[in-house]
Parts: C-alpha cells; sequence; structure tokens
C-alpha cells in the first residue's frame, strides 16, 4: 500500500508540472543569444541592476527594431520581464520612450505582433497622452497610426509609468487573444481579443522604437 501510495504521489506531481507548463529563465543580461535586428545591444548596469542596453541603429521606416531570441519558438504562453524605456539624448520631441515585447515574431522581425508602452506619456499633464500609454501593433499590416484612425482607443490604453523607472511586464497569449499586465497589476493595462496575424508560432523579441534607449533584464517565458 506503502508503495502505491508513493507512485499515486509522483504521477500526482508529474501532472502537476505538466499542467504548470516549461518555465524558461533567458539570460538576456549577459547580451548572448539575441538576433539583432537593427539595433545594437550591451551589457550594462542600470538604476542598480545588470541589464541589456538597446539602442537602434536606423529609422523606423527600415522595419522593427528589435532584439530576438534565438532558438525559441513561441505561439501560446506567458511572457515576463523587466524593461524600462526613455527618449535617446537628441531625440525629437515626439519620443516617448518606446520600449516592449514582440512575439509570434517571423525570421528576422519581418513580421511581429507587439505590445508597447510610452513611458512619458504615462504621466502627461494632458489626458489624452496619458490614453496613448500602451499600444498594441501587428506589423507590417497594422502600424499603431492605422489601428488608432479606424479603431481609436481600442488598442491602447492607460497605464500608470514612469519614464525610465523598472516596469514589470507580463504578456499572456492564448490563440487569437492577448492581454498585456503592468506592475503586477491584477488586472490587465490593455486587452486585445483579435490579434491581427494568423495565429502561428514565432520568435520573442525584445522591442523598442525611434529615439529609444532601453533596458530589460529577466526575461521568463512560460509555455503551456
Amino acid at each position: 500500500m506503502r508503495h502505491l501510495m508513493t507512485a499515486f504521489t509522483l504521477i500526482a506531481l508529474t501532472l502537476s508540472l505538466a499542467a504548470a507548463g516549461s518555465a524558461r529563465h533567458i539570460a538576456i543580461e549577459n547580451n548572448q543569444g539575441l538576433e539583432l535586428v537593427r539595433v545594437v545591444a550591451k551589457s550594462v548596469d542600470y538604476k542598480g541592476q545588470k541589464a541589456l542596453q538597446l539602442i537602434g541603429v536606423s529609422d523606423e521606416s527600415d522595419g522593427d527594431q528589435v532584439a530576438l531570441v534565438k532558438d525559441l519558438d513561441f505561439k501560446d504562453g506567458t511572457i515576463e520581464v523587466d524593461l524600462a524605456g526613455l527618449p535617446a539624448p537628441g531625440a525629437s520631441n515626439t519620443a516617448r520612450g518606446f520600449v516592449g515585447v514582440a512575439f509570434r515574431a517571423a525570421p528576422h522581425a519581418t513580421a511581429i505582433d507587439c505590445f508597447y508602452l510610452r513611458p512619458t506619456n504615462g504621466r502627461a499633464d494632458d489626458q489624452l497622452r496619458r490614453n496613448h500609454a500602451t499600444q498594441y501593433i501587428s506589423h507590417p499590416g497594422y502600424p499603431w497610426e492605422r489601428l488608432r484612425s479606424e479603431t481609436p482607443g481600442v488598442y491602447e490604453s492607460y497605464v500608470d509609468l514612469e519614464t525610465g523607472a523598472w516596469t514589470h511586464v507580463k504578456i499572456e497569449v492564448s490563440g487569437v487573444r492577448a492581454r498585456l499586465f503592468v506592475n503586477g497589476a491584477a488586472q490587465p493595462a490593455l486587452i486585445v481579443n483579435d490579434i491581427k496575424r494568423d495565429v502561428a508560432s514565432g520568435a520573442v523579441g525584445l522591442w523598442i522604437g525611434s529615439g529609444t534607449e532601453a533596458y530589460f533584464r529577466n526575461l521568463r517565458i512560460t509555455t503551456p
């Protein structure tokens, strides 16, 4: 009977671990295992933490600026990372410190889905800017300009952000749905119920926009 109970315990533990999914921590801080697409990267200390710094090296019109995680195929699951964004030195006054996470990315980031933040909007003294603090995009077909023009307010929202501060982001992806959580909130800051690209697997990437200096650390990906 004792051996039988032990066997049942092991089976239950195995099933529990399988249900919890497969979690992977990726040491992006070491600037290894990344495909750099229109960005330069280096390991730095930022606000007392070892981090990966990303700065763009081309205009956004050339394509997305992103560091893709190599040897990772992501379809559904959870992506978590600590990030910080601020306008780069010399950036235009329209720079917002654009920083986020791409998922289901095609090779070389020729197509992506992405959630990103506009940190300088989070505490702006202008309600409309605050309402544009978070953003979902799907390139190449659905850039932010098209989404805002055709469906204003649907693919962006307000969340409290501090420019240049470490911010925890969690993204949950399942089928055609995705949700963005910021700084450990129980409720999502932004919900997307119709991911624009076909449901497919692809890479996870650390994404930045034009005129941005960004930092990333503690990337963790969990898949079913």
